[in-house]
């Protein structure tokens, strides 16, 4: 049989983890390898190493036991000193041991396991293998927690700007889902409970909705900052205006300054995307400057008057 994988190991994560650093690292993987969403052969297995590794990692009197006495830690009777049971373990397996202990099972059975003499007695067959599998030795793995679930939530512009309540369908479930004002794209949404189902009565995982933002005719989303096309008029450009423009929280006006260029971007701070606990986005208008396509008889005379006079020339403008 090969040896037990270390549970620092297992889990991917230093020995001197945090409690949080090893609950992320068990939620990535509990993740990939449950058995709900991985069919490969080895991913039930796995899912059943990091489980118990995080089983002890996560429970501060166990993970120190295992710190102290190693893979063997169930095994080692309260009271032991982890100094006198380090020191055996250098000694070697033929080492005999102290005074007050006495030595479980026989020849051929496998590492050496020392219990206390004054609470051996009270030690029985379904006690060791209940210790030996932490405690579900007979009782198959026991309940396990459902894993968390993902999936993607493409959204509007728009429903994203205002959020509101959306009706979504997932393998054949119909769910309510609460969209927050300001969502950005990447973010996720989370649904209590509505992960994967855990066994033998253990709770179901999460359900967490990646938001995906559509692409949209008009707006272009960076984060929570929005770009949109302001169309101008060569007169406009030239000398200033205040013009209209739809915003994703309606219409507003935005002041041309005299002399405006296209690709200016012109930046209405606050009405890009709003944050819910932050700053909201900018909204940035860039200007577009239009010439009719068909220009009526007096807009041709006027241009050609305009070219007649003005001494402009864009292509020498550095």
């Amino acid at each position: 049989m090969a040896a037990r994988r270390d549970f620092y190991e297992a889990l991917g994560v230093a020995r001197s983890a945090s409690r949080d650093e090893i609950q992320r690292a068990y939620r990535k993987l509990a993740r990939q390898y449950h058995p709900d969403m991985n069919k490969e052969p080895a991913a039930e297995e796995r899912f059943k190493e990091i489980s118990e590794a995080y089983d002890v990692l996560s429970d501060p009197d166990a993970r120190q036991r295992y710190d102290q006495f190693g893979p063997g830690f169930r095994q080692v009777a309260a009271g032991v000193d982890p100094q006198a049971w380090a020191a055996r373990g250098r000694a070697g397996p033929g080492a005999r041991p102290g005074a007050g202990a006495r030595r479980g099972g026989g020849p051929g059975s496998g590492p050496d396991v020392w219990f206390d003499a004054g609470s051996a007695d009270d030690i029985g067959l379904d006690d060791l293998l209940g210790g030996f599998f932490g405690g579900r030795g007979r009782r198959g793995w026991g309940p396990i927690a459902g894993a968390d679930q993902e999936a993607e939530l493409t959204l509007t512009v728009d429903e994203a700007y205002r959020g509101g309540r959306r009706r979504v369908s997932l393998d054949g479930r119909d769910l309510a889902v609460t969209i927050p004002a300001g969502v950005a794209d990447g973010q996720r949404i989370r649904l209590a409970g509505q992960g994967g189902r855990g066994t033998d009565g253990a709770a179901p995982g999460d359900l967490y909705l990646v938001v995906r933002l559509a692409p949209h005719p008009r707006y272009r989303v960076d984060g929570r900052d929005i770009t949109v096309d302001l169309p101008l008029t060569p007169w406009e450009a030239a000398l200033g205006a205040s013009v209209a423009i739809d915003t994703p929280g309606g219409e507003t006006k935005v002041k041309v300054p005299a002399g405006t260029s296209s690709g200016r971007r012109l930046r209405l701070r606050g009405r890009g995307l709003p944050h819910p606990r932050g700053r909201p986005g900018d909204l940035y208008a860039e200007a577009k400057i239009m010439v009719p396509a068909t220009p009526s008889d007096d807009e041709r005379r006027l241009f050609e008057q305009l070219a007649a006079v003005s001494t402009f020339d864009p292509r020498r403008q550095r």
